[in-house]
């Protein structure tokens, strides 16, 4: 029923966004996002479930998203609790058998179906899976001083094409398979790039909690190509836990995924400002045009 709210509210300012959005809306129609969801939204009940909405609103106007979580807080808090001491190799930790045993219990378990009833709350049909469902992910061994951690080496998006086409959407904890039958721990953000670069993703989002890559001046930097990218990285503007991230965004690229955005997650609908305005949000990098 029409009630006088209803007639009062600037309905014209709505009708005006939703025009606005009309051409973004067409561009993505049909596309294929992978979302690496993770930081410090992931712990936060209301950014959960305002990520979950973005995502099912991207489902609903023809996008089809992929959703890969990472979950580094809980497993830390698990290990801890169940007194589970970890070593580290050049400030990384060594993934032993008990500790990969915990890492699947927790990103298979509590985190991935977590993200799974979020978005299921908000309307939306989700399927937790990891890399080992389905033969999604075949990894070897990146280094054996650190025990069970993974690189994607062959990636099989035949579940995820069957799911696309079911209208679900797929949220995959960051797990694959060994050669032998092994539980690898694989790195969020690179099994994000591995996953966008075998569906030749639109665009691979990596949430993280900063506003996206800085210049010297500290200013966010909107738009990077590679040559740039590894540029800054020689005159070390580009450092840090940022590092791994455009290296990840440059595999991904070159593998074939049109453009990568590194994002604040923790801004409210930052899938949807980088998707549907013409700013965008965060920091694209794409080939040189």
């Amino acid at each position: 029923m029409r009630t006088q709210d209803f007639m009062e509210r600037d309905w014209a300012a709505t009708a005006a966004t939703l025009n606005y959005a009309l051409p973004m809306l067409q561009r993505y129609d049909g596309a294929t996002v992978v979302v690496k969801f993770g930081g410090n939204a992931m712990g936060d009940d209301e950014a959960m479930a305002s990520f979950a909405r973005d995502i099912v609103l991207m489902r609903l106007v023809g996008i089809n998203p992929v959703v890969v979580h990472g979950g580094g807080p809980m497993i830390n808090d698990m290990l801890s609790r169940l007194g589970i001491e970890s070593t580290f190799v050049a400030g990384k930790r060594v993934t032993d058998q008990a500790t990969v045993e915990v890492v699947e219990a927790v990103l298979s378990g509590l985190v991935n179906k977590r993200i799974v009833q979020a978005i299921n709350d908000q309307g939306g049909k989700a399927v937790g899976l990891s890399g080992k469902d389905g033969g999604l992910m075949i990894c070897d061994q990146t280094d054996p001083e650190l025990g069970f951690v993974g690189t994607p080496k062959d990636v099989n998006t035949e579940v995820l094409q069957t799911l696309f086409a079911a209208e679900m959407i797929p949220v995959i904890a960051p797990l694959g398979a060994g050669r032998n039958g092994e539980t690898f721990n694989i790195n969020g953000d690179t099994a994000a790039g591995a996953i966008a670069a075998s569906l030749n993703a639109d665009r691979l989002l990596l949430l993280t909690d900063v506003e996206g890559v800085k210049d010297a001046t500290g200013a966010i930097v909107t738009e990077l190509t590679p040559d740039a990218v590894a540029q800054m990285t020689r005159d070390g503007v580009i450092a840090g836990g940022m590092i791994p991230k455009t290296e990840t965004a440059l595999a991904a690229i070159a593998g074939g995924v049109r453009a990568v955005v590194i994002l604040d997650g923790r801004v409210p609908n930052a899938c949807l400002l980088e998707l549907y305005t013409e700013q965008g949000a965060g920091s694209m990098i794409r080939p040189s045009r």
